[in-house]
């Protein structure tokens, strides 16, 4: 087979790079994907537009490199087409709700023609040609609630839901699409799986069987938990799965892991808690740091006291203590709105929280509103005039730019 990998050259806001670039489930998204095909025999090109497809005679696949898939997805498609024979495209039905509901806002990767939508991922049995027909494919999506809540803060009686596909795939054109790769498409889409595979009665006995043999509560044995080499784990520790934890980890008393990817060489102090994220390589969360449905690249620090809720953090960035990335726009009924193509456009979650970018340090005890994001680079120092982040941070905004003031602010600390 073929591969022709489609370069989106496009550049994601705050990280300031392309989105192949970014990491999903602890992986840069273009080695995610080329682990997705290596069960497959390929051969791989690059291109920057369709017309420099040459019309060799060969099974081929092309796809745009900003796209998330997993595993799942990829070998449905592969399976279908080949079946279908025919030059065909990926398609979903106007009523998959996992696309619907998560995958299309901010974003123009997946669009409606016709009565479908569909995406930039191609098939063509014998060499490329122009003509093709929609290929749907069911992302299976799966109802999960995550909190309930008080029902004035919810449309769906007091539960918060996500519409979780079972085969995931969405475009990554803005900093939200990483956290709906990584947590939605990605974490919970492991919680999903696992939900639909225990209604079976052989995953449900070799779990209790396991269980069993690790006197363990059966939501955390090695069944759905598993942990890498020369990892040091308390025992006073909770972790539930499915959660996959890398090699050289430390987690110490009384942290709580539920549902999450933590990658090598992370530390977890005394009482910190991680659900439904994704901590990738060298992350530091120090004692009482919080992560929920969020996501951080690698090398990247929470200092204590620190409360991540639906955020997605670059690499090598430290957040200083008891910073909160808030999450709910206390007006009623109105939807959270973020910038995408140069203006607001509503984001479709009913909760999200901020970005960071890479390579920022910001000052401890500040508080940013939802939707904001802090563009890569940037050091922000926490100022009585300044601790609330109620617009987006730029480059230009920085504190380390402003000679003068970061002169007297040094003045000030080691004066005091």
């Amino acid at each position: 087979m073929r591969k022709i990998i489609l370069r989106d050259r496009h550049k994601i806001f705050p990280f300031n790079e392309p989105a192949r670039d970014l990491r999903v489930l602890n992986k840069t998204l273009w080695l995610h994907q080329r682990d997705l095909f290596a069960r497959y025999d390929v051969i791989e090109r690059e291109i920057d537009s369709l017309a420099e497809v040459d019309d060799d005679i060969e099974e081929t696949i092309i796809y745009r490199d900003n796209l998330f898939f997993d595993q799942f997805f990829l070998d449905e498609f592969i399976q279908k087409a080949r079946d279908f024979n025919r030059p065909c495209r990926v398609a979903f039905s106007l009523d998959d709700l996992a696309i619907t509901t998560h995958a299309l806002h901010l974003q123009r990767g997946i669009r409606q023609e016709g009565d479908v939508y569909v995406a930039d991922m191609w098939y063509f049995p014998n060499g490329f040609k122009p003509e093709v027909a929609p290929l749907v494919i069911d992302t299976g999506a799966h109802e999960m609630g995550y909190y309930h809540v008080p029902t004035h803060m919810s449309d769906r009686a007091g539960d918060l839901v996500y519409q979780v596909p079972i085969k995931a795939f969405c475009s990554i054109e803005h900093w939200m699409h990483t956290i709906t790769a990584n947590v939605i498409f990605g974490v919970m889409s492991n919680g999903a799986r696992l939900d639909i595979e225990s209604e079976k009665v052989e995953k449900q006995l070799r779990i209790l069987w396991r269980a069993m043999l690790e006197r363990r509560n059966v939501h955390t044995s090695s069944e759905v938990v598993k942990v890498g080499r020369n990892c040091s784990i308390d025992p006073t520790a909770i972790i539930k799965g499915p959660t996959y934890i890398g090699n050289n980890v430390n987690i110490g008393p009384g942290v709580v892991i539920d549902v999450s990817v933590i990658g090598d060489n992370v530390s977890i102090t005394q009482g910190g808690q991680v659900q439904w994220s994704v901590v990738s390589d060298r992350c530091f969360l120090p004692f009482r740091a919080a992560v929920f449905s969020s996501v951080m690249m690698k090398d990247s620090m929470l200092a204590q006291n620190t409360c991540l809720q639906f955020c997605s953090v670059g690499r090598e960035s430290f957040i200083g203590a008891g910073s909160t990335f808030t999450d709910f726009n206390l007006i009623p009924k109105k939807p959270i709105r973020a910038i995408f193509e140069g203006k607001p456009q509503e984001t479709g979650f009913q909760v999200i929280g901020g970005c960071v970018g890479h390579h920022c340090h910001i000052g401890s005890g500040m508080v940013v509103y939802p939707a904001r994001a802090i563009e890569s680079d940037v050091v922000l120092f926490a100022t009585p005039e300044r601790r609330v982040i109620d617009r987006t941070i730029f480059y230009e905004d920085s504190d380390h730019l402003k000679i003068p003031h970061g002169a007297a602010l040094h003045r000030r600390m080691y004066e005091r």
